[in-house]
């Protein structure tokens, strides 16, 4: 088992930060403007930056519920898509192979 028994934890970790760490996004998903019917005033930059962001999360919860939608379609044209397409270029920009030395010979 290891000193304190903290081993089980250690191997748990690479699990349960990312599960962790996509239920506290779930929360942020985007969802219907409720006062898009009020005021015509449509998601801008910072909206359509933080929709692109969190992306990933939204999509999986719009497979199971009606009321998420990914993209804002009471937008003010195209900031709102810049910012959209720069968020999702951020949240599926890899660092995969960051961490790795590559040795040459």
């Amino acid at each position: 088992m290891g000193r304190n028994g903290r081993r089980p934890v250690r191997r748990m970790l690479p699990w349960l930060v990312p599960i962790v760490a996509a239920g506290l996004l779930a929360g942020c998903a985007a969802g219907a403007n409720p006062q898009l019917v009020a005021a015509p005033v449509g998601a801008g930059f910072w909206t359509g930056l933080w929709h692109g962001l969190i992306l990933p999360v939204t999509f999986v919860v719009s497979l199971f519920t009606d009321s998420v939608g990914v993209y804002e379609v009471g937008n003010s044209g195209g900031w709102y898509d810049f910012g959209f397409v720069l968020g999702v270029s951020v949240a599926f920009s890899g660092s995969a192979s960051s961490g790795r030395m590559v040795r040459r010979r």
